[in-house]
């Protein structure tokens, strides 16, 4: 553990450090931590980084007998602060005492460094696999007057350049109620300098869009209040070097571990230095911690690089395919599936989904998937949510039965639900009204006709569980897509009390994680894929029990672009899922071509929503052909790396394995003109003193060739064109 963490009790130094990246910092005086520095490699510290002294004006200074006016937490970079100490930037911690006071002040008592990583107590994060791969830091602070107590995990793994940050709260057992307004999982202080931020912002069908801005003086928040990651903001966001791209320059990325309402704030203050703070949204959020009591915080996820975004999505796309994702599917090819959605809607029954079966079989795709409506009584979106029980008017003859016909003809059975909403049409909401969050005396206001369960109980999970094992247990479903089709409002619980109620959210999402626990523990053959509303909660947080997720609900190739982009940020290809569909889309009305929806498609992964049976024999033969270049292609796909290398009107992405013997090259071309530019494409991450072959050309090309020099794209008098590439190592 030395070779990964050391304390210098004279210096009273903390340095986490590994071959890629050094994180250091200092107990300072009045025993403040001090923050020193995160970045790139050092060998060792000589105290190039203590903090200057100065008096600065309206600067408050610490209350002992003699201050130093030189030193001040308003101007200290810090690993934590807290409300009320005089430290006017944004806190990390707000607690209120039980005197209705909001000060504290979290000084160092102790630290102690144990081999490899604790886990979470009911959280998703990041894990190893045996104890050598990391090495965990836990210093204990103490706010002194009230005794509150804070454990502030810090965990380096050995070959990533990654810090896992996390916090636990404990109150002494003879120790009154105190109450958490805010309780960060990382802040992150840099030095005065010129930043941009760079976030995910978006919409339904629309999500994940880069926005690249200049840290400017005052505060930036990146947030979701919807009780969930959101369309609208996912809870990532990276800050970078003026000059940083995809290849070059310092980028810090921050990723937090959680799928509920989040908060990432960032600060410039008056003297250039940037403070980043993120973890629950504490808007809305309070927890009373009682005597004896903790509260762990989610995880964040903390990336350096120095050679821009793709090495940080890189470091973090490693790290979630092996670190994050669990279970049988962690290191397993998914397969190839069929979605009925887009082809019927509700409109269905055995007879009519069979031929989308049979054809399904002929083209060689893997896994049929029948999506809402199975259910209840629902043909339309008003009914069923929350009655789990097959529709015998559409299987007469059982689900099961239908089931079994899909695996005879040797594809694997799928089923879509959405256990966390509940229709007022339903048996459940006539037996357990009770069982929405709604606030008493007023009516719950309604979204796409649904409602919320109230997760944080534990008798809506173990009703919601017993309905899905009822289902489970009987062994014909080999894949479940967990949707959720609306955002929380009317945060009350009846199980809790009134001075309580901002501990709801939270608890919806402990509730939610318990309950994912225990049905992806208890069914490890089933792949399970998460879904809300398309891309509304692909986070780190989810990745944990479902290892894919469904992007978006835009199925257009083009919008997809941007979107699958986005989402590579942070997420390897094989957490998310693409799908061809039909041509004019649904979503936008564009019209593109087979090859350039299915290239997008298999860039991830991969499947169709489209009716099989309305194919003309032509797509047909596309079809198969895409089916079966994904098969060989598919291991590199989602298991290679990934290289983004354009965007705009022209994108263009890649695939390398890790010995780097194979490559895979994605190109789309938007909107011609009537004088087009002759585009080169130039490669990245190759070996230059390799020899590769183009599979479908045989051309041979060096690696140093395809990087430095590139290849000119093909001009097509069309929109919306795509090539594909395909290199193998000849020597």
């Amino acid at each position: 553990m030395a070779d990964l963490i050391a304390f210098d009790a004279k210096t009273q130094v903390f340095h986490l450090h590994n071959q890629q990246i050094s994180y250091i910092f200092a107990i300072e005086d009045g025993g403040v931590l001090g923050h020193l520095y995160f970045g790139q490699a050092v060998a060792g510290y000589h105290g190039e980084r203590r903090y200057p002294r100065k008096d600065r004006g309206f600067a408050g200074n610490l209350p002992v007998a003699e201050p130093e006016r030189g030193f001040s937490l308003d101007t200290l970079p810090q690993e934590i602060s807290s409300r009320g100490e005089a430290d006017f930037r944004i806190p990390a911690f707000v607690i209120r005492q039980a005197d209705g006071a909001q000060a504290s002040r979290f000084v160092y008592a102790s630290h102690r460094i144990v081999p490899g990583k604790p886990k979470l107590p009911g959280l998703p994060a990041a894990y190893v696999e045996s104890p050598d791969e990391a090495a965990t830091l836990i210093v204990t602070v103490v706010d002194q007057p009230s005794r509150l107590q804070a454990d502030l995990y810090y965990t380096i793994y050995r070959d990533r350049a990654v810090i896992a940050r996390s916090v636990c709260f404990r109150n002494p057992a003879d120790q009154p109620v105190v109450t958490l307004e805010q309780a960060a999982s990382v802040q992150l202080d840099f030095p005065a300098g010129d930043y941009r931020v760079l976030s995910l912002p978006g919409a339904h069908a629309n999500e994940r869009h880069l926005q690249k801005e200049v840290v400017g003086y005052g505060i930036k928040q990146f947030a979701s209040t919807r009780g969930t990651t959101s369309h609208q903001m996912n809870n990532f966001i990276a800050l970078t070097a003026p000059d940083a791209d995809e290849f070059h320059g310092d980028v810090y990325g921050i990723d937090l571990v959680y799928s509920g309402n989040h908060a990432l704030t960032v600060e410039k203050d008056q003297i250039d230095q940037v403070r980043v703070v993120a973890g629950i949204n504490p808007a809305g959020f309070t927890w009373e911690l009682a005597g004896g009591a903790e509260f762990q915080t989610p995880e964040a996820l903390l990336v350096y690089s120095h050679q821009g975004l793709n090495a940080m999505s890189q470091t973090y796309h490693r790290l979630i395919r092996e670190r994050v994702v669990r279970g049988r599917y962690r290191d397993q090819e998914r397969p190839i599936l069929v979605n009925n959605w887009e082809a019927t809607y509700f409109d269905f029954n055995e007879a009519k989904l069979r031929p989308i079966v049979d054809a399904a079989k002929k083209l060689g795709i893997e896994m049929f998937v029948l999506d809402d409506g199975w259910f209840g009584h629902r043909d339309d979106d008003t009914t069923s949510l929350g009655d789990w029980v097959v529709d015998s008017h559409k299987f007469p003859l059982g689900l099961k039965h239908f089931a079994d016909y899909v695996h005879n003809q040797g594809l694997k059975f799928g089923l879509w639900v959405e256990p966390e909403m509940i229709s007022k049409d339903s048996d459940l909401y006539r037996a357990h009204p009770d069982y929405l969050l709604a606030v008493p005396g007023r009516a719950p206001s309604p979204s796409r006709f649904q409602y919320v369960l109230d997760l944080s109980r534990e008798d809506v999970r173990a009703n919601i569980a017993g309905q899905l094992s009822d289902l489970l247990d009987q062994g014909y479903i080999d894949y479940i897509k967990w949707d959720m089709n609306r955002h929380l409002s009317d945060i009350y619980s009846h199980a809790l009390p009134a001075a309580r109620q901002g501990e709801v959210l939270h608890r919806y999402m402990l509730g939610l994680y318990a309950l994912l626990e225990e049905l992806t523990t208890k069914y490890p053959d089933v792949l399970w894929e998460g879904c809300s509303g398309g891309g509304g909660r692909i986070d780190t947080g989810f990745a944990y029990y479902m290892p894919q997720s469904w992007t978006s609900d835009n199925t257009d190739a083009i919008s997809r672009l941007g979107i699958q982009y986005g989402t590579s940020l942070v997420y390897p290809p094989n957490t998310f899922t693409a799908h061809v569909s039909v041509s004019p889309n649904e979503q936008t009305g564009r019209s593109t071509s087979l090859a350039t929806r299915g290239n997008v498609a298999m860039s991830a992964v991969f499947g169709y929503e489209l009716d099989l049976t309305k194919l003309t024999k032509t797509e047909q033969k596309q079809v198969a052909a895409q089916v079966a270049a994904y098969k060989q292609i598919r291991p590199l796909i989602q298991f290679g790396h990934f290289l983004r290398l354009e965007s705009g009107n022209d994108y263009a992405w890649m695939f390398v394995s890790a010995d780097q013997n194979e490559a895979l090259l994605f190109t789309f071309h938007l909107l011609n003109n009537g004088q087009p530019a002759f585009h080169i494409v130039k490669m990245a991450g190759l070996d230059p003193a390799k020899q590769y072959e183009d599979t479908a050309t045989h051309t041979v090309y060096g690696g140093d060739e395809l990087m430095h020099m590139g290849l000119y794209q093909p001009l097509q008098r069309q929109d919306f064109t795509t090539h594909q590439y395909h290199f193998k190592a000849i020597n």
